[in-house]
């Protein structure tokens, strides 16, 4: 149970940093508390992770062959990455920096897979990209029935808040179905858990860190979506959401806050206005391409020092 510490770790930081991009919108416009967004979103991405975790958890695994000792180092490597790009501020991808830390350990072993690889990589580029389609074509296709129903305020604003908390719990099922691989894939790599052990280990520590330490996260990012309007945001939402969704049936664990980019951006080409700002654009950039880099260099860095001797064996 000790050596699982570094994927609860990472499984908390996951769960305080992107249970905001599902419910921040409908917390900060205060159409749901924090506390029933919480509760919300821990129980279903526990029953994402339990339902629909295991492709993920495959396809992590099969990246590389580690033993006990290397998944633990790359576990601890991906969630010190995670905490010294949120420390700059930094846009953050989970699914990259573990990705980048099994590169690092699979590097030494010699041991990496190739295809599966390609793989990944290749969804994190479609991850923004399909976010941003599903965002400009659901826009269109609800907008336009939203447009007919012709709602009175009050109506309009009861069916907005429902769809939030509909999307929301839907985004914390997909949330949890697809990255909980990230926390505790490497693990059964190891051999040192089961599958269902790892969809239950991994969710129930990323519901801690949503109940935990999630409210500043869930605030800030909902601010900042809600300024686009509340449709918009059920938009965006629901889109992430989708896209992720579809990732998981794919296997493959993705980053939820590139979603969110994705979808903003497929708003915009709609809207025409200025959504996101390019300061902004720019780190998420930044935070894209040092990622997986620093998380490969912390997991070689950690593995150096594991096995540094200050004393060579032959005199100790």
């Amino acid at each position: 149970m000790f050596s699982l510490l570094g994927g609860i770790f990472l499984g908390w930081s996951l769960g305080a940093n992107d249970a905001a991009n599902v419910f921040g919108t409908a917390v900060s416009s205060k159409m749901l508390k924090f506390w029933t967004a919480a509760v919300l979103a821990s129980v279903f991405v526990i029953i994402g992770a339990l339902v629909s975790g295991q492709a993920g958890i495959d396809t992590l695994k099969g990246l590389t062959s580690f033993n006990l000792e290397q998944a633990v180092i790359s576990s601890v490597a991906a969630a010190l990455t995670v905490t010294i790009m949120t420390a700059f501020g930094l846009p953050v991808s989970t699914s990259q920096a573990v990705v980048g830390a099994i590169l690092g350990i699979g590097f030494l072993n010699n041991q990496l897979n190739i295809a599966g690889l390609g793989k990944v990589v290749s969804c994190w580029v479609a991850t923004p990209i399909g976010a941003a389609i599903i965002a400009f074509f659901l826009y269109r296709w609800l907008g336009s029935f939203y447009n007919r129903a012709n709602l009175n305020l009050f109506e309009s604003d009861a069916l907005l808040r429902l769809s939030l908390i509909l999307a929301g719990i839907y985004g914390a099922y997909t949330l949890g179905a697809n990255n909980v691989a990230n926390v505790t894939a490497v693990f059964v790599g190891a051999g040192l858990i089961s599958v269902f052990g790892a969809a239950l280990i991994g969710g129930v520590s990323i519901a801690l860190g949503i109940m935990t330490y999630s409210r500043p996260v869930m605030e800030t990012v909902g601010k900042k979506l809600v300024r686009l309007d509340p449709f918009s945001a059920l938009i965006v939402v629901l889109s992430l959401a989708v896209s992720v969704h579809i990732f998981t049936f794919i296997g493959v664990p993705v980053s939820t806050s590139q979603g969110v980019i994705g979808a903003v951006l497929g708003i915009g080409v709609i809207k025409g206005g200025n959504t996101i700002n390019r300061g902004t654009l720019l780190n998420i950039l930044i935070g894209w391409l040092l990622t997986p880099v620093l998380a490969c260099l912390c997991a070689l860095i950690i593995f150096f020092l594991f096995h540094l001797y200050y004393i060579p064996p032959n005199y100790a």
